[in-house]
C-alpha cells in the first residue's frame, strides 16, 4: 500500500526547456490526510505566464493553482495550515500579500514570508507553496 500520493507528475526538461535540467517532480504529494504543495507561481498549468511585471497578478494565477491543486487532492483552501511566500522585490509584498489574504480570509495559515535574490526563472516575482490537510471526515 503506498505511504503517498503524488499528483500532477512532470519533468524538468518540459517545465524549463532554457535550462539543462531532468528532474521528476509532481505539483502536489499527498501523505495521510496532509498535502503539501509544490511553490506556485504566476504560470498556468499549460505553461503561460499571467502577469508579466506584475506580482499581484502573478500571485492571483499562483492561489488559482493552489485552489485547483487542492481540489484534486481532496481538499481546499480553508484546509490549508501554512504558507510559505518568496518575493523577489519588498515592494511587492503589499501587492502579493493582499492578493493572497482574499483567497484566504478567515482561514488564519500560519505563514512565512521571505524576500529572496531570485527565483528560478527571471520572470517570476513571487512563489507560495502551502501545506494543507483533509479533514478526517474527508479522508
Amino acid at each position: 500500500m503506498p505511504t503517498h500520493t503524488r499528483i500532477r507528475m512532470f519533468n524538468t526538461k518540459e517545465t524549463y526547456p532554457n535550462q539543462s535540467l531532468d528532474n521528476d517532480l509532481c505539483q502536489a504529494v499527498v501523505a495521510g490526510n496532509t498535502v503539501y504543495v509544490r511553490g506556485q507561481v504566476g504560470t498556468d498549468f499549460d505553461g503561460n505566464l499571467i502577469g508579466l511585471g506584475n506580482p499581484q497578478a502573478q500571485a492571483e494565477q499562483a492561489m488559482k493553482n493552489i485552489k485547483l491543486l487542492l481540489e484534486e487532492c481532496g481538499s481546499n483552501l480553508t484546509h490549508i495550515v501554512k504558507t510559505t511566500t518568496y518575493i523577489t522585490d519588498p515592494r511587492f509584498r503589499e501587492p502579493v500579500y493582499k492578493e493572497v489574504g482574499k483567497w484566504l480570509k478567515g482561514v488564519y495559515p500560519i505563514s512565512t514570508g521571505l524576500v529572496v535574490a531570485g527565483l528560478a526563472q527571471p520572470e517570476w516575482l513571487m512563489e507560495i507553496d502551502v501545506i494543507a490537510v483533509i479533514p478526517e471526515s474527508d479522508v
